[in-house]
């Protein structure tokens, strides 16, 4: 297995904030490095220099992209709640049981209902946009989602929720931002004592409960959920 980690990250953004700074950021980002915006920021791509992301003649140079790309995220607002799961735990489960995304879908979506709670938005539609895997995976998600709203949570409630499955293609700064948060809260859970500097920057962004309005205590449990949960101390 390659990497036993899957990491489920939502990026909850105010739909105004989002449209006025965080998408010309990353616009602009994107024209003042490669010339133009028909780019997709992949974290994978990215890391392994990939495709467009074969630009870099040093390593001085990834890191001043990487630094700029941190900055952009670290000055940004909006509110991380993620999951991960260390695959091979589930190794004897079945069903709905040994699907990391359902299990992780689960947990989002709680700790998104206890935030939009907090806000006093439970009672308007919020829309959840994930990055289309394939028809069948599509299907089965769409089919777990509904499922998960329909009553099946922790609430026992209908969820004002709904999915849209956007291509990769579509360029979504919202799934590009949900896919460059993936990574550190992985390699956090896999290697917890290892140096994370883009973990140490989305800390202030994890949802921390409904206490002092979404941001009080701390984010274990909460805004980062891990299956199985770690038998030492977890990080804060």
């Amino acid at each position: 297995m390659q990497y036993p980690v899957f990491v489920l990250a939502f990026c909850v953004f105010h739909k105004r904030y989002y449209s006025e700074t965080i998408v010309p950021a990353l616009e602009k980002f994107k024209f003042s490095h490669f010339g133009h915006d028909q780019v997709v920021l992949h974290e994978n791509e990215i890391r392994k220099e990939k495709g467009v992301f074969n630009i870099f003649r040093t390593r001085q140079e990834k890191s001043e992209f990487l630094g700029e790309l941190t900055s952009i995220i670290d000055a940004s607002q909006f509110t991380v709640i993620g999951c991960a799961i260390d695959k091979r735990a589930l190794g004897g489960c079945v069903g709905n049981s040994a699907n990391p995304y359902h299990i992780a879908l689960d947990s989002c979506i709680d700790s998104l209902c206890a935030l939009l709670k907090g806000y006093g938005q439970f009672d308007k539609t919020t829309h959840v946009v994930v990055e289309r895997r394939g028809r069948r995976e599509d299907r089965d998600l769409e089919l777990e989602f509904r499922r998960i709203c329909d009553g099946n949570n922790r609430l026992g409630l209908p969820l004002p929720l709904e999915v849209i499955f956007s291509d990769k293609k579509a360029m979504s700064s919202g799934l590009q931002l949900a896919d460059l948060v993936a990574r550190p809260i992985g390699m956090k859970f896999l290697r917890p004592e290892q140096a994370n500097r883009a973990f140490e920057v989305l800390k202030k962004k994890f949802y921390r409960g409904r206490t002092g309005g979404g941001v009080g205590g701390g984010y274990a449990d909460v805004g980062v959920n891990v299956f199985p949960a770690p038998k030492s101390e977890k990080p804060r």
